[in-house]
Order: structure tokens, then sequence, then C-alpha cells
């Protein structure tokens, strides 16, 4: 008898499948691999540890998507949302390199904790990215910043035939294809409705503010927002 493969071994095994992907970008543009990457041990074994913790079951999870990695966040730590000091306190693996806490992943926490907190939050959902591996543009002054696939009419061309593959592959993880929660209600809510219109991944998209908007420009109302994401996340 095969045993049946837990969400978390979907999770590792798909990562383990982009570890390996590269994508010819155009000039001036750049792929970060987590997976792959100059730190792969490390993050290997920091999502390893978070999944098993959390996914190691079989029940379907509603998927949340961002637009692409933080370069100096997700993309370096391979578990998307989640900053370097929660990571460590949640897998108890000593993160050095990745010092970074990023406003996102602290208005997510309190939807978190609000909702339930981590260990039910994550049995109902599983976050990613509309493109799962992170991307930077070199700017005028030869910097490297973070860059979100729909940047360039030319780079989102190149990406859909992998965000679209991406997508289906989570979908046969387990997911419930009823509702999609899109974080990021403009550009990345746009190019998620329409690729979903040909290819019907889920049957509804919610679109919610990005967290670094709330924080940044409008953290007078930051519960209107929180409310917003539990009314959204606990819709039926």
């Amino acid at each position: 008898m095969i045993e049946q493969m837990t969400f978390a071994d979907h999770i590792l095994q798909f990562n383990k499948k982009l570890s390996l992907k590269s994508l010819a970008l155009p000039d001036g543009f750049r792929v970060i691999n987590p997976y792959g990457g100059d730190q792969k041990e490390i993050v290997r074994n920091i999502t390893t540890s978070f999944y098993q913790k959390y996914y190691n079951d079989t029940k379907p999870r509603r998927m949340i998507l961002g637009s692409s990695p933080a370069r100096r966040g997700s993309a370096v730590t391979g578990v998307p949302f989640e900053d370097a000091k929660h990571l460590q306190s949640e897998t108890g693996i000593f993160i050095d390199k990745f010092y970074i806490n990023q406003s996102s992943s602290g208005f997510l926490y309190d939807v978190i904790r609000e909702y339930g907190g981590c260990e039910k939050f994550y049995t109902d959902f599983y976050m990613n990215f509309v493109c799962p591996l992170g991307l930077v543009r070199i700017n005028s002054k030869g910097n490297e910043v973070n860059c979100n696939y729909y940047e360039s009419k030319k780079l989102q061309e190149i990406l859909a035939p992998f965000i679209i593959s991406a997508i289906r592959s989570q979908i046969g993880f387990g997911i419930d294809t009823s509702i999609c929660y899109c974080i990021g209600s403009g550009e990345n809510y746009d190019f998620l409705s329409r690729i979903n219109k040909e290819h019907h991944f889920f049957d509804t998209i919610i679109p919610l503010e990005h967290p670094r908007f709330i924080t940044q420009y409008n953290a007078k109302h930051k519960d209107v927002y929180m409310e917003k994401y539990l009314n959204a996340l606990s819709r039926e």
C-alpha cells in the first residue's frame, strides 16, 4: 500500500523542483531562488521544519497569493510572508543570515493571531505568491531593488507560463479552489483574475489590500483592514 503524501510533502517536493528552475529574464532583471541558492541547506532545514509542523496532514486548504517574494524576506527564507524572527521562534532554527523583519509580516501576524493562531490559520490556509520565485531589477544607480512580475510587460509575458504551471501544481496539493485570496488589490489581482478567467483555477478570487500599503499609508485605519481580512478569511 502506497502511503498518501501529506500537504507538507507536496510543498517540499514543489520547492525541490523550484530549486532546479532557471528563467531567462530580460536584461536588468534577476531571479532570487532561495531553494537553489547559496543558503539552500539552511532554507531546506527551515522549510522542512516549518511545513512538517503545520502541514503534516492531508486536509484541504484555501490558497492566499501575494505577487512576488521580497528580496530580503521570503525570497531568502523560503517560507512565504514569514520573516526571520518569527521563523526562528516557530522552528527553533537559528537564522543568522536572515535578520530582516518585514512590516507586511507584522500585519499578517496580527491577522493570524486574531484568526485563532498559527495552528488554526495554517490548517485552513496555504500562502504563496503568483510568481513563487523572487525577482530583482537593476535601478539607474546600479543597485538591485525589489521587483514584481507585472512591472514589465515583457517580464510578465516571459513569466506567464511558469506562473500558470506553478499555480496548477499547487492546486494539486489539495487546495480548496472555491475561493482564492489575492494579496494586492491592483495589478496582482488584475493579472490573477485574467489568467483565472482563461484557466478556471478558482471559483472566486477575493482581493485584499497589500499589508505594506496598509502599514505605510493607512496605519490609522489598520483595524478596518484587519476586519476586512478576517471577514474574508471566515467566508464560507
